[in-house]
């Protein structure tokens, strides 16, 4: 794959939205006193959040599993009376449904299993009574949906960890999977990042097989109705489960037996364990974390507990340091959540975007100037576990978090250099070589590119779907395919920076993104909620690379979005669409999710669709608070779908339920409410309306 040029177009005119040429319409006009006065006022609310050193990052609120994990793990590593534990308590109180579950999202319809029962295993451990009404109910509630055996693995996990549930009954993950050579289908380096980082420290779990049991008035006798005796440990199979994943269910069986001979302490897996040990510590993060997510930090520091590491060693001391740190918790009164990442680089990129299409340079020129320098430095120089399979390609991308260098993502990296586009021609950055940075990181998204054209967000070709067949893979997604909105990001900031249409590698992911339209008009978002994000991503892209915006696949997007405006003008839609057809486009309506679709539609200008924008453009206006920010509850990021494979499924199948072990509580599923998307796409698609407009007029 050849490099990209990115010497020759000027780009000096060019803006981050591609709208076509304007055709005016009273609708649009009819917003001319208000579209000023709402984007100014968001501006300077979105400038008042900026951090002293130029960045912005916003709280992300995930779900009640990563306090109660944490109260669990401080427990097992004999850190009871933590001073975090009791507010982590507090904060799962605050979190509980009337009906004594706690959910995977703001406004399902249901509970969660998992997440209930992690809770209520927390709560016993800091010593909340089982007859606590709210512990009651959490324990009613559990059992009337059909008690722990529809748990999923890393609940198992956790229950086996505080001796409430026996190890040989948890999918066994031998330390030995370090030494798979990396072109072998079941190496490590095969999985998803995020489950490459968390089953490493796992493994020594499962080899060990740990326990710190519970207090005997605290154990979770309630969730054992008929005994523990009598209850049955076994994992459930899936519907329609195939032949692969038969043998795999018999391989761990084996597994397990080998696990209980004498090999324990055998030469071979002793020195596995130490190898495994060796890459836990050279992939801890500055910050003391893991992965920039919880699970590998959480669990890489319990299996160094395991291992004799005390909690003053450096990197046991780095791991829980960071659990003070400002960019993993949030404390309100006695409560205390922990992140289950942070977002600094990602917010601070899409709120420079915002504050430029807002045209707001200017008037905040010494903020923008500080948050370009701050992002402009965050790009990574050294090589992460993406060189694993690219061993000759230089580093160039950014990452999600403040400190994640082993693990850049091309989303990221592609949102990156749309950001900083703007301010390529200004000598004094053309002074930091921001040349340089700009081709780095469009050379390495070339290389990161998948055979199929698209790009997955951590690794190139990461899609063996035989690895979700192993039964600790029934959980969110084991794998990182492409995905179209990444996909479209990187388009969008490949057609900004002026690399032809022609490129090799932007003709063969401009192929890939139009097969994988549905057949309706959409297309599915990996890592927003769902279509609308999907979709809302695609045409911008289509019309920076300088697609024929009157095609009529695009028209058929377009339609759709239209289709899916809600009677207020807005947006929506649920987290529930990744499971329930029905949910597809449809939710409550929301300022990010407006804020998509208006600039999907933007970006194609189409004449007939400019009362819609009209419409989107003043639910926005009618719902920005006096400070001009926005209220949003609503999860509208997506972590994992749940579907194991990490990609768009039919949900036309009947037997979808039953195959996934999920509804539309999404089980298995992990979703995010980032609480900047409230403010700066909001800002864009306003600030692209009103360039529209004055088109127009």
């Amino acid at each position: 794959m050849t490099s990209a040029d990115l010497t020759s177009p000027d780009l000096a005119s060019a803006v981050l939205t591609s709208a076509g040429t304007a055709t005016k319409t009273s609708g649009l006009r009819a917003l001319d006193n208000t579209l000023p006065q709402a984007i100014s006022s968001a501006c300077e609310w979105l400038i008042g959040q900026q951090k002293p050193d130029g960045h912005w990052v916003g709280a992300v609120e995930s779900n009640a599993c990563m306090e109660a994990q944490w109260c669990l793990a401080l427990w097992f590593i004999d850190l009871e009376d933590h001073p975090l534990r009791p507010r982590l308590g507090k904060a799962l109180l605050e979190m509980q449904r009337e009906d004594g579950s706690w959910s995977v999202y703001f406004g399902a319809g249901h509970g969660d299993i998992n997440t209930t029962v992690e809770a209520y295993a927390a709560l016993r451990s800091l010593g909340y009574a089982a007859d606590l009404p709210a512990l009651s109910r959490a324990a009613d509630w559990i059992l009337s949906k059909g008690g722990l055996k529809n748990v999923r693995v890393f609940t198992r996990y956790w229950l086996a960890l505080i001796g409430e549930w026996p190890w040989q009954k948890t999918p066994c993950l031998p330390p030995e999977i370090i030494w798979f050579p990396d072109r072998f289908t079941f190496s490590i380096y095969n999985f998803a990042q995020w489950a490459r980082a968390t089953m490493m420290p796992l493994t020594i779990l499962s080899a060990r097989r740990p326990a710190r049991p519970l207090r005997p008035q605290d154990r979770l006798d309630a969730l054992f109705p008929d005994g523990r005796e009598n209850f049955d440990y076994e994992l459930p199979a899936k519907a329609g489960e195939d032949l692969w994943g038969k043998f795999f269910r018999s391989a761990d069986r084996g597994l397990h037996s080998l696990q209980s001979l004498p090999i324990r302490r055998f030469a071979p897996r002793e020195a596995a364990i130490r190898h495994v040990i060796e890459w836990i510590i050279r992939h801890q993060d500055a910050d003391g974390g893991w992965g920039g997510i919880q699970p590998p930090w959480i669990y890489s520091l319990m299996a160094l507990h395991v291992e004799g590491y005390q909690i003053y060693h450096p990197v046991m001391a780095k791991a829980l340091d960071c659990l003070n740190d400002p960019g993993w918790r949030r404390d309100e009164g006695d409560a205390t959540w922990i992140q289950a990442t942070n977002s600094p680089v990602w917010d601070t990129m899409l709120a420079i975007m915002a504050l430029h299409d807002a045209d707001a340079e200017e008037l905040h020129s010494p903020e923008m100037e500080k948050a370009l320098g701050w992002l402009l430095d965050r790009q990574i120089r050294v090589k992460g576990d993406w060189s694993v399979k690219l061993p000759d390609t230089e580093p160039g991308g950014w990452a999600f978090e403040y400190a994640n260098d082993k693990y850049p993502d091309t989303d990221d990296t592609a949102v990156a250099l749309i950001a900083l586009a703007s301010c390529r021609h200004r000598p004094k950055w053309q002074q930091r070589d921001i040349e340089g940075a700009l081709t780095r990181g469009v050379n390495w998204l070339i290389a990161m590119q998948s055979s199929c054209g698209g790009w997955g967000a951590f690794d190139k070709d990461n899609n063996k779907s035989i690895l979700t067949k192993i039964p600790f893979c029934d959980f969110g997604e084991a794998l990182d395919p492409p995905s179209v909105d990444v996909t479209a990001h990187v388009l969008e900031a490949f057609g900004l920076l002026g690399i032809s249409r022609n490129h090799d590698s932007v003709q063969r992911a401009l192929a890939w993104v139009r097969r994988e339209q549905e057949p309706e008009g959409p297309w599915f978002g990996r890592w927003g909620v769902n279509y609308l994000y999907g979709t809302g991503a695609v045409l911008p892209a289509l019309a920076a690379i300088g697609e024929d915006m009157t095609q009529p696949y695009i028209d058929k997007a377009c339609e759709w979005l239209i289709s899916c405006q809600q009677e207020d003008g807005g947006w929506g839609e649920s987290c529930a669409s990744y499971m329930d057809i029905r949910s597809v486009g449809r939710g409550k309506t929301t300022a990010s999710q407006t804020a998509w679709a208006l600039m999907g539609l933007i970006a194609v200008n189409r004449p007939q669709d400019h009362r819609a924008i009209t419409d989107g453009c003043r639910f926005l206006i009618d719902q920005q608070q006096n400070n001009g920010s926005w209220k949003e509850l609503e999860f509208t990021g997506t972590g994992f779908p749940g579907y194991g494979v990490g990609q768009t499924i039919r949900l036309d199948d009947p037997m979808l339920s039953k195959r996934l072990l999920q509804g539309a509580e999404l089980s298995r599923a992990f979703m995010l409410r980032y609480d900047l998307y409230r403010q700066y796409f909001p800002i864009m698609a306003l600030s692209r309306a009103s360039r529209l407009q004055r088109a127009g007029n």
